[in-house]
């Protein structure tokens, strides 16, 4: 993937479910992405705001309806602060749309009809699930971290917009 498609904007609407050492969370997620800027709205199912994320080239923050704000240093540590669980948004932006993140070594698997059915990048391990056999955009990711302390992600794309 070269640098014009890694900063490719899309908004995308999903829901995700993460654990990790008996610990976890879910949350319906709308994600915007503009290759400098991300903004992640997270809400219940019920569709409640719990946060928004947001991380540019001054850094990563949170900050909850009732006005509390946080700053970390990086998306990992934001979403284990928020989520109860560290998820590479930085590397998932690429992965969702099936690319290995760009400056990092990778290995990608792919199906019959030449989709990505598996790449491993970053020490994670990324499982595509497709619609149908025609589709050309997974409609669920699943993320695993082997580690120590082994991680699960869930992601399920509800729609689409680039």
């Amino acid at each position: 993937m070269d640098a014009a498609a890694a900063a490719a904007p899309f908004d995308v609407d999903g829901r995700l479910s993460a654990r990790r050492a008996g610990e976890g969370g879910a949350a319906n997620f709308a994600w915007h992405h503009d290759g400098t800027r991300d903004e992640v709205d997270l809400t219940t199912p019920l569709g409640q705001t719990l946060a928004r994320l947001t991380g540019d080239a001054q850094g990563v923050r949170a900050q909850w309806p009732d006005g509390r704000t946080l700053q970390a240093r990086d998306w990992d540590e934001l979403t284990q602060r928020t989520v109860g669980v560290g998820i590479p948004v930085q590397g998932l932006s690429a992965w969702l749309r099936g690319y290995a993140r760009p400056g990092s070594p990778s290995t990608v698997e792919r199906d019959g009809q030449g989709r990505v059915a598996l790449l491993r990048q970053d020490g994670w391990e990324i499982v595509y699930a497709y619609p149908d056999d025609t589709s050309r955009r997974a409609g669920r990711l699943t993320l695993r971290y082997p580690g120590t302390e082994p991680t699960e992600v869930r992601v399920v794309l509800d729609r689409w917009n680039e």
